[in-house]
């Protein structure tokens, strides 16, 4: 063994076949070999090892990267290489990610960006009711009847608003937590109400934050936010 080998059902894993317990009931059912021998649950692997499920090669897709990104106003969450704006040109990353989910263009804020295809879709899925929070500054003082109506759901779009949880930071500014992604909402539940939106932040997303971060920069997750990721979004995954 040595630093480069990894455990057989992680490896089988990272094909995105399956989780790491399916992979332990594959290896199990004898069903996996390493170098022709068949393979016990608790193996390891290492680069030079020829792993065969079923006798056809397993090869572990790519690292999957998580990178959050701190988005200034003016750049446009879309992977359309035509919009001169969009936010994958700007950040000029050396592989393939795409945005999850949106922030309209004259938002700032957080935003995670991704290879992962199945982590995009589950956060996405609008049951899963992910929970994003805001700072916002409108053109006029907020009342009480501001926050209790916005907190309540407002009538947009054709549906109304799922309850949310509203603060009054200042004469002005309020923060939100919404569970639900509708286009430009928040600045058209304010519309509604008949206030206008001035700036616009998104300071979480789920357990993601980052105070420190400069506007238009970006980091990795560090290990422990990709494991509640991957907890959140792949409950029935062991977390890695």
């Amino acid at each position: 063994m040595t630093d480069q080998s990894i455990s057989l059902n992680k490896f089988i894993s990272e094909t995105g076949r399956c989780s790491r317990r399916e992979a332990d009931k594959l290896i199990d059912a004898g069903r996996v070999t390493i170098n022709g021998v068949v393979a016990r649950k608790g193996n390891r692997v290492l680069p030079s090892d020829v792993v065969l499920l079923d006798d056809i090669p397993v090869i572990p897709q790519k690292k999957t990267v998580y990178i959050l990104y701190n988005k200034p106003e003016g750049i446009v969450c879309t992977t359309d290489i035509r919009e001169p704006d969009n936010i994958i040109s700007h950040l000029g990353y050396s592989e393939r990610i795409f945005p999850v989910g949106r922030l309209d263009k004259m938002s700032q804020g957080l935003i995670l960006l991704t290879n992962d295809g199945d982590i995009v879709n589950r956060i996405l899925r609008a049951e899963n009711h992910h929970e994003k929070e805001y700072i916002v500054t409108v053109n006029k003082p907020i009342d009480d009847r501001f926050v209790k109506t916005m907190m309540s759901g407002v009538p947009i779009l054709n549906t109304v608003t799922r309850p949310c949880i509203v603060r009054k930071i200042d004469e002005n500014t309020f923060s939100i937590i919404l569970t639900q992604g509708l286009n430009r909402q928040i600045r058209r539940m304010c519309e509604y109400l008949g206030y206008r939106v001035l700036a616009l932040s998104r300071v979480r997303i789920m357990h993601l934050k980052d105070s420190d971060m400069a506007t238009d920069t970006w980091r990795y997750l560090t290990p422990d936010e990709e494991k509640k990721l991957i907890g959140l979004t792949f409950p029935e995954k062991d977390n890695l």
